[in-house]
């Protein structure tokens, strides 16, 4: 019975330089793909609490303050049991600052997580904590 082997003389016949590569075995090759993400359920849960606050923000609430506001990101702070909403004002208001911002936010903080509870799909409500920017 003649061996299935492939002789080194005949391995090297098909090429005109060997290189380092040759002769291996390209299925004990490690696979390189895109590196994989950290907390990739946390960012998805950060990205459905951004666009629920955008819409509930933009049309549903009943302050002329908060509706001027525009979500510029959510994040996990520390963890996605609570989220740190960094928020900032589309257009500058007269005699509104930061501080009068952060309040009206935080009077309004029940309704915001109400509606964020509404549009996901989990057994707690992460707790929210706002911060305002000065722009985007």
């Amino acid at each position: 019975m003649r061996s299935r082997r492939i002789a080194r003389k005949d391995l090297f016949a098909g090429c005109a330089e060997p290189g380092p590569g040759d002769g291996l075995d390209p299925r004990l090759e490690s696979r390189e793909g895109p590196p994989k993400v950290a907390n990739r359920k946390a960012l998805l849960l950060c990205g459905e609490a951004e666009r629920t606050l955008s819409s509930v923000l933009a049309g549903e609430c009943g302050d002329d303050v908060l509706r001027n506001l525009l979500v510029a990101s959510v994040k996990p702070a520390p963890t996605s049991a609570r989220l740190l909403v960094t928020v900032y004002l589309a257009a500058p208001m007269e005699g509104v600052d930061a501080g009068q911002v952060l309040e009206r936010l935080e009077r309004a903080r029940g309704m915001l997580r109400s509606e964020v509870a509404a549009a996901l799909n989990r057994r707690r409500a992460p707790d929210l904590m706002f911060r305002v920017a000065d722009g985007p």
